[in-house]
């Protein structure tokens, strides 16, 4: 009974709500060199990057598995509603499944854009541990193409998604629902800095 009164009280939403206040406070940013930023300016230059490519007219991508995969949904949504972005994802049923079964799932993303992205494009590329190797393959897809990557990752402090990106948010958990929630926050938060001008 102990037992379960203790796992209740981790669970509760106030305990809930302080964990992830830690998980976002303690978010890492680095760059392609993998120097550290500081979290502020380096989110700054992000919504500064995302102006530009606004202005000239490129596309934002955006994939994720899974639950990521509705977060870079929900994701899209909002950098094309507030953000003004040309924003899409990559998991479009009948496209997805159509280079899964010519390529093999692991580089269906890359695939596709191979075929569509440009160096003037960036990617955001989701992966709640940084392991899967579809969501890498298309990170050193998008760098080979010459185009910006973002990376968002979690889990493990040197997962390999955190080494492949321009810019690398990674957060310090191994609860998917914390990393989860918390890249659909840092990425919100970008959506309305560039609705609001900032």
């Amino acid at each position: 009974m102990l037992a379960a009164d203790n796992k209740a009280q981790e669970m509760s939403l106030g305990a809930r709500s302080g964990e992830f206040q830690h998980v976002i406070a303690s978010a890492e940013i680095t760059d392609g060199a993998r120097n550290r930023r500081q979290t502020e300016e380096a989110i700054r230059g992000l919504v500064a990057m995302l102006k530009d490519l606004r202005q000239g007219g490129g596309y934002l991508y955006l994939v994720g598995n899974g639950g990521s995969a509705g977060v870079a949904s929900h994701a899209a949504t909002d950098f094309v509603n507030v953000g003004k972005l040309r924003a899409t994802t990559l998991h479009e049923s009948a496209l997805l499944t159509c280079m899964s079964n010519d390529y093999g799932y692991e580089a269906a993303f890359a695939q596709i854009l191979s075929t569509v992205a440009s160096p003037r494009d960036v990617l955001i590329a989701i992966s709640s541990s940084g392991q899967s190797e579809n969501i890498r393959n298309a990170a050193t897809t998008m760098r080979e193409l010459g185009g910006t990557t973002i990376t968002l990752s979690g889990f493990k402090r040197d997962n390999p998604l955190r080494t492949l990106g321009d810019v690398n948010i990674w957060l310090d958990s191994t609860d998917y629902g914390m990393v989860e929630i918390g890249h659909q926050f840092i990425l919100h938060n970008v959506a309305d800095r560039l609705r609001l001008g900032l």
